[in-house]
């Protein structure tokens, strides 16, 4: 080895999650490594939630001048140039990319290792050449796309979310298999930049999701011209000019380009954990309350330890790992009740807490339901954005367990019930806030009222009311 270190704390991966270890403990006076075998920033920069986002954002515009005739505006089919898409989702990149670089977290202190990182000891790695000891070890290595092991599938050309986004034509007719939040996305933002699109999905579509909110979105789906296809399997894939996927019952759905989007894996390979004595499986690392591995010394937190694999969860481990491991504070520990996630599609479909599937299972008699629709409220009816609905799952004195939207900025209304839920606040405090009038927010403040409509207007309090008016 060309260089020994030693140090408070030792990385690996630089995404969302390891970064914001990296930053936290490097800037409370940690000596500070952070080991990257590829691009710093992550999944979630280069090839996840940034670039869909930007691809999401130049199909949404399209659609908004093909519909603009709804509003009296003269408009009709637009113009996509796949290599200036290209350049737009490439340029939303290197603007965030400096928050993520190596130059950043260098100016802060830690010392970055571009290579590949492998455990040599229970306390010591080695990286490019140099041999890291440290004192605590957080790996967040992430997760890449799951490759399904169908048959004829890896004899030929297919896409994932790590190269969809370097497309610069348009997909002739873009086969999505897999019809989860990634699938679906992409399905949608392709077809309405002009591409034909089959989704294969072999359960149904959004599976983890309420079913009556999933429902919202397969229609907006379909509306778009999207061909789903559900409950099927696929036996073989035939590359031959494009691509060819055969259906159990003997069928070919034939298209010019074909997108796996069938889940997640972790990344732990090539890390030698073994030698570390940390337990995993190919579901991810095992990790306790603490996010600790089965080595007290190291920590897992992001996708590398499966569950609830999002962007915003690394970012929340990171906080756990700083608290625990720098600041030893013994109670802190994961909490998952008030997890937020959600599908960009249009409508976006969002969700907090327990699904009304989910609270069924918990609160047996003593569930409850608030909801109300987006048809119902005035913003929705003036943006034409009336499709959606919000539902509210509470037990019977109205504590709030969970909440599901699919409409309009579903993603951006959800914030106020993850607060509710995170601090154990009732339908009652939800239902006396102001709205400002006309938002989309007030679908929220409706809902939780709705809860109180029955017992509000019952014939019990309307003797109440005569009696208090016979007073004066």
């Amino acid at each position: 080895m060309a260089e020994s270190l030693d140090v408070d704390l030792c990385i690996v991966g630089g995404g969302s999650g390891g970064l914001s270890v990296a930053a936290g403990a490097s800037q409370l006076g940690q000596k500070v490594v952070l080991v990257e075998r590829a691009k710093m920033g992550g999944d979630c920069l280069n090839y996840g939630c940034v670039p869909s986002k930007a691809t999401i954002a130049a199909s949404r515009a399209a659609v908004a001048i093909r519909e603009a005739t709804r509003f009296g505006v003269a408009a009709g089919e637009p113009q996509v140039d796949y290599a200036k898409l290209r350049a737009h989702v490439r340029s939303v990149i290197a603007a965030i990319a400096p928050n993520d670089s190596v130059e950043r977290f260098t100016g802060l202190g830690v010392r970055v290792i571009q290579a590949a990182a492998r455990f040599s000891g229970p306390d010591e790695i080695a990286a490019g050449g140099i041999r890291v000891r440290a004192r605590r070890f957080v790996i967040a290595t992430g997760s890449s796309a799951a490759v399904p092991p169908i048959a004829g599938l890896l004899d030929g050309p297919y896409l994932t979310n790590e190269t969809v986004f370097d497309l610069d034509t348009r997909p002739e007719h873009l086969i999505v298999i897999g019809g989860g939040p990634i699938g679906c996305e992409l399905a949608q933002a392709h077809r309405r930049l002009g591409a034909r699109v089959t989704i294969l999905e072999a359960a149904v579509l959004l599976p983890k999701d309420d079913p009556e909110l999933a429902d919202i979105v397969r229609t907006a789906l379909r509306h778009d011209g999207i061909d789903i296809r559900e409950g099927v399997k696929i036996v073989r894939i035939e590359h031959s000019g494009g691509a060819a996927c055969v259906l159990e019952n003997g069928e070919r759905v034939a298209g010019s380009h074909l997108l796996v989007a069938a889940g997640r894996k972790p990344t732990v390979d090539g890390l030698n954990l073994e030698a570390a004595g940390i337990a995993y499986t190919p579901k991810g690392i095992a990790v306790d309350a603490k996010l600790r591995t089965t080595n007290r010394k190291v920590y897992a937190i992001g996708d590398c330890i499966g569950g609830y694999q999002f962007t915003h969860m690394a970012g929340y481990h990171a906080g756990i790992v700083i608290r625990h491991a720098l600041f030893r504070l013994p109670w802190t520990r994961v909490d998952s009740s008030a997890v937020p996630w959600v599908t960009y599609t249009e409508p976006e479909l969002a969700n907090v807490g327990l699904t009304e599937a989910e609270a069924r299972k918990v609160l047996g008699d003593g569930l409850r339901l608030a909801r109300w629709p987006f048809h119902e409220n005035d913003r929705a009816q003036a943006e034409r954005k009336t499709e959606g609905l919000i539902k509210v799952v509470a037990d019977s004195r109205g504590r709030i367990h969970g909440a599901g939207i699919a409409g309009p900025h579903a993603g951006e209304l959800l914030l106020p019930w993850c607060l509710a839920i995170s601090k154990k606040l009732t339908l009652r405090d939800m239902a006396g806030v102001i709205a400002p009038y006309p938002t989309l927010s007030e679908v929220s403040k409706r809902a939780a009222g709705s809860f109180f409509t029955q017992s509000l207007f019952s014939p019990k309090t309307r003797r109440l009311v005569r009696f208090l008016a016979r007073l004066g």
